[in-house]
């Protein structure tokens, strides 16, 4: 249970993959159990078990891990340099998103990227709710945000956030909002 825990909070490569460290182990001991007790359907799925979890191991402690300390020491370095201040892209979903006064708004879910240019189309903003239960998606224009190193801030009141229209799960659109017309 520990295990599944760490795996599905998804706080990053690190606690991921010791998840899968944890998982290993119990898999290992029920091979044991199968192994001394004759159970070989036991043994067989648990010795499985213990290969898949070890493709997890690989992938969260070796490469994943790897990629998010790049983009952390990017990070770090560039904010004790001239150049400019840098964050990870895959560090917008989950970013704290506030309005124009500092009040929270919610949580950054995804940015959508325009693939002829690579710029920021929209970003989908999850307000209210808890845990993804009740909560309402928006998308707000590029151009209604201001990047932050640790949360956007969103470039409009609070209820004019509340009064752009709510997406449908899975029904993004296919570009950003026009608010002029969402306005009216």
């Amino acid at each position: 249970m520990i295990a599944a825990m760490m795996t599905a909070a998804n706080l990053g490569a690190r606690v991921t993959g010791w998840g899968f460290i944890v998982f290993t182990v119990g898999s290992i001991c029920w091979s044991l159990v199968g192994l001394g007790s004759g159970q070989t359907n036991l043994l067989a799925t648990n010795i499985f078990l213990t290969l898949v979890n070890g493709v997890g191991i690989w992938r969260w402690l070796g490469r994943q891990r790897a990629y998010e300390d790049g983009g952390e020491s990017a990070k770090r370095a560039s904010r004790h340099s001239s150049a400019p201040t840098l964050f990870t892209a895959t560090g917008i979903a989950g970013m704290a998103v506030v309005d124009a006064e500092g009040a929270a708004l919610g949580t950054a879910v995804e940015a959508l990227v325009e693939c002829a240019d690579g710029r920021i189309s929209y970003v989908v903003i999850a307000s209210g709710g808890f845990g993804g239960i009740d909560e309402r998606l928006r998308a707000v224009p590029r151009g209604q945000i201001q990047f932050g190193c640790d949360r956007l801030i969103v470039r409009l009141t609070a209820s004019a956030f509340e009064q752009l229209p709510a997406l449908e799960s899975g029904d993004w659109p296919d570009r950003a909002p026009d608010l002029a017309r969402t306005a009216a």
